[in-house]
């Protein structure tokens, strides 16, 4: 690893408080240390009325947040609680969840290290970067299946610390492993995205570019 800070993942799942694909509020929290060891995974209560818990996707259910469900501020509260202020915090988009949760570099955190942009892999044919989901690269390089239960954050954090990992040991190997890692990640038939299989499910909108129909702006 190339620095000696401690590093963590922070994963966050959002249930959908209104229609179109902005409209989201945190209802589960996770922390997992560079050992993949659980420190936190929280449910939180939204403030506002839920529209949809999109449970195929989150694994969120109405019966989970009402009986283990917290407020926000009480779940960042225990997480700075449980965060060095020099830790890395790693992640896919990771950016995303530091927002959600308001957290701020240099003051919660020294950095963020996304996993979206260590393993985004140059494509010739189309000369541009590709860069693949979290579950496509676990699923080509570590042989990890989906879960039909659907999406999980304390999961989703284990899966990016595994794959931090993993990114760091195949680069000390040398360039070979590496090369094959991203070859193979460039010939893996992709798995459509939940957004992609389902653009409006419960009536809400599921942010698919291509496919949006609510209108709402994109910020990334």
């Amino acid at each position: 690893i190339p620095f000696k800070n401690p590093y963590f993942s922070i994963d966050v799942e959002c249930v959908a408080t209104g229609h179109d694909h902005n409209s989201r509020a945190v209802a589960q929290v996770s922390l997992v240390n560079q050992y993949e060891q659980a420190i936190l995974n929280l449910y939180v209560k939204p403030d506002k009325p839920v529209v949809s818990y999109l449970t195929p996707l989150t694994g969120i259910t109405k019966e989970l947040l009402e009986q283990y469900g917290i407020p926000l501020e009480e779940a960042v509260k225990a997480l700075k609680a449980n965060l060095p202020t020099n830790s890395i915090l790693v992640g896919q988009s990771i950016g995303q969840d530091v927002t959600w949760l308001g957290l701020k570099e240099g003051v919660d955190f020294a950095g963020l290290q996304d996993l979206a942009g260590l393993y985004r892999v140059w494509n010739p044919q189309f000369k541009s970067w590709s860069v693949f989901g979290q579950d496509q690269v676990a699923k080509v390089l570590l042989q990890w299946g989906s879960d039909p239960a659907g999406h999980n954050a304390l999961m989703d954090a284990i899966k990016s610390i595994r794959l931090f990992n993993h990114y760091h040991l195949l680069r000390s190997q040398g360039e070979g492993p590496w090369q094959q890692a991203q070859q193979a990640l460039l010939t893996a038939e992709p798995s459509p995205s939940f957004a992609k299989r389902n653009p409006v499910f419960e009536g809400v909108c599921m942010g698919n570019r291509r496919q949006c129909s609510c209108g709402a702006p994109f910020f990334s």
